[in-house]
């Protein structure tokens, strides 16, 4: 046996461990934390080879086309801040590897395929999966990377053990780049009537993206507060009969007699002069003078002794039985009051 031989390179083993954990995404840096130099790297990613460089930095431990599941990572261990990227930490006992990706986070349509809307394509129909950075990030748009960066980063929900951006932002970030008029209307649409978020989180995030400006996106935004309004009005009939409510006059105008309009309810109980009003406005450039017609009209109803029960859609949505109960307390102190001012209801 001639023992002047060479060693064998050792990566091999070192290969063989990478290709078992974390689908087979890595970094140059989590290589490196390996002993895999960079020459060991290219050669393995050499044409015919056994590995593929997918992005810079990062490398697919196969020769194949990569999945949609690795195709997210690939573009969170590109886009994370290095300290953090992808680098695992020290599982427990029985905890898999599961890698960690610093201020960075999928956002846009991939975002909300991944939420799980239907009117979104399916990941591998996506070309691009846009990934949100912060601002001062010093990243380029590559491959099937492109970049969306922010000011502030919201938290992220995890799907699937992924950063992912919550739906508002995600839809944000997806109609910004959608010049469609139906895409956009379908994406709104599916976010209320699926329960994703409230209307009013939506349009925050548009205004602050400036996307109240295009056409299309007012006339979807329109439809999307409308849809928003019908779902918390179903919500508001459904609160009072199951839980005993007596039953109010729905959707009415007050007047004085022979006086000026003193504004819309949603629901009134006339005899103990308790109204609800539900609070389905959204936040757009105008929204201060809105809230301040708003507190005008609750400031004169309350001055002429009517109880004005204020309800957001999310509160009927998450505390329905707590809402409930406002009410139902508002109704028994009635009596407790001084009668209120004699007013005209009139169908809305």
């Amino acid at each position: 046996m001639n023992h002047n031989a060479p060693v064998p390179p050792c990566s091999p083993r070192p290969l063989r461990h990478l290709a078992e954990v974390h689908r087979r995404v890595q970094t140059a840096a989590q290589l490196r934390a390996r002993g895999i130099s960079a020459a060991e790297a290219a050669e393995q990613c050499r044409p015919g080879g056994p590995w593929q460089q997918f992005l810079p930095g990062v490398f697919l431990l196969h020769p194949g086309p990569p999945t949609s599941e690795e195709r997210l990572h690939a573009v969170l261990a590109y886009a994370a801040r290095e300290r953090g990227a992808g680098v695992p930490a020290q599982p427990g006992a029985g905890e898999a590897h599961r890698p960690g990706y610093a201020e960075a986070m999928i956002t846009g349509l991939a975002a909300l395929t991944l939420h799980g809307f239907s009117a979104t394509p399916p990941l591998t129909a996506l070309d691009r999966i846009d990934v949100l950075v912060p601002r001062l990030r010093r990243l380029r748009a590559t491959g099937c990377a492109r970049i969306v960066r922010t000011g502030t980063l919201p938290t992220p929900v995890e799907v699937t053990g992924l950063p992912v951006a919550p739906v508002p932002r995600a839809l944000a970030d997806a109609v910004g780049e959608l010049t469609d008029a139906g895409a956009v209307r379908r994406l709104l649409t599916e976010a209320v009537r699926g329960g994703h978020c409230e209307p009013a989180a939506v349009v925050r995030e548009l205004n602050n993206a400036k996307l109240l400006s295009r056409p299309h996106v007012v006339d979807a935004v329109d439809s999307l507060l409308a849809e928003g309004r019908a779902i918390a009005e179903d919500r508001l009939y459904r609160m009072v009969h199951e839980y005993g409510l007596p039953d109010p006059v729905w959707n009415v105008d007050l007047r004085l007699p022979g006086g000026p309009h003193l504004g819309g309810l949603d629901a009134y109980w006339p005899e103990q002069a308790v109204a609800v009003e539900l609070d389905t406005r959204a936040p757009r450039q105008d929204d201060d003078a809105l809230w301040s017609e708003y507190a005008r009209k609750r400031e004169h109803l309350e001055r002429l002794g009517i109880t004005v029960v204020h309800i957001t859609p999310r509160k009927l949505r998450d505390t329905m039985e707590q809402q409930a109960a406002v009410v139902r307390t508002a109704l028994m102190a009635s009596g407790d009051r001084d009668p209120a001012a004699y007013v005209v209801v009139l169908p809305r």
